[in-house]
């Protein structure tokens, strides 16, 4: 009885579905369209074992290029619930694959809030498996920390940490206490400075630093650290920072301080939103 219950029950949810979201999820009122997609998404991730499958993901693929991006938004929003939970991570495998390079596109999204959520979602695909996105999608992603509209860069500021930043090796527990060049942040100022080298946007460090500084304020405010890499001699087999590497890291180590005091982004950031043409 519990089984003939539960197909009806199933027999009436498919009936919805092809009744009413398959109609309507291309509705010409976009309010109607935004509203099908969250609908979905939630079913998803509360039936995930009946709905979380390639049959009904791509209509929220497929609805990723919708000319509205109030519609767009929740599209990503609803993947962000699905993604979040490591538990699904396999049943959206095929999904990423077929769809990964349009969120990636979607970081440029002419709408702000929808680019910004788009990072956010990669954040999340980065963490549930590194292999799916390749260096050219990280690539695309990176260069959005010099952005001029401030949520763009600080998203891509996390999604920069979480790729390069966030790991430790094992060993590095062991010298945590550790301070000056010693200290396990000193790796990760190098990392900072070769890429901040490698992006040729040596003017826009200032940029750099605020895109980063919500997530790795303990780095960037490691002044003693830094310090210690352009004062003190390299240990043991320590690669020494040349000229430019030694320049860069002090562009960054005084906009740290400058964005230590004066607590707001660099001029020419804001929140505008629309995307320029840059």
């Amino acid at each position: 009885q519990l089984q003939e219950n539960q197909d009806e029950i199933e027999n009436m949810m498919n009936a919805i579905f092809k009744g009413v979201f398959v109609h309507r999820y291309r509705d010409a009122i976009a309010e109607i369209r935004a509203i099908c997609i969250e609908e979905i998404g939630i079913w998803m991730k509360m039936y995930s074992d009946a709905f979380l499958n390639d049959s009904y993901l791509k209509y929220v693929g497929w609805t990723m290029h919708d000319k509205q991006g109030e519609v767009r938004l929740k599209c990503l929003t609803a993947l962000q619930g699905l993604y979040y939970n490591k538990e699904l991570n396999s049943k959206l495998e095929l999904f990423t694959s077929r769809f990964k390079d349009r969120i990636v596109s979607m970081t440029l999204d002419k709408e702000y809030d929808v680019a910004v959520q788009a990072i956010k979602l990669l954040t999340l695909v980065l963490q549930s498996s590194e292999e799916v996105l390749t260096a050219e999608d990280c690539e695309n992603v990176y260069h959005l920390v010099y952005s001029a509209h401030r949520p763009v860069a600080v998203a891509a500021g996390e999604f920069l940490y979480k790729k390069l930043f966030s790991r430790r090796d094992a060993e590095d527990d062991g010298i945590l206490k550790r301070r000056g060049r010693q200290s396990p942040n000193a790796n990760l100022v190098k990392t900072l400075v070769f890429f901040f080298l490698e992006s040729e946007l040596h003017e826009h460090a200032a940029y750099l630093v605020d895109s980063m500084w919500d997530c790795a304020t303990d780095l960037l405010k490691d002044w003693e650290c830094m310090n210690s890499l352009l004062l003190e001699e390299p240990l043991n087999g320590e690669e020494p920072l040349t000229d430019r590497q030694e320049s860069a890291l002090i562009e960054i180590m005084l906009c740290t301080i400058r964005q230590a005091a004066e607590c707001h982004p660099p001029v020419g950031r804001g929140t505008g939103k629309r995307v320029g043409s840059n």
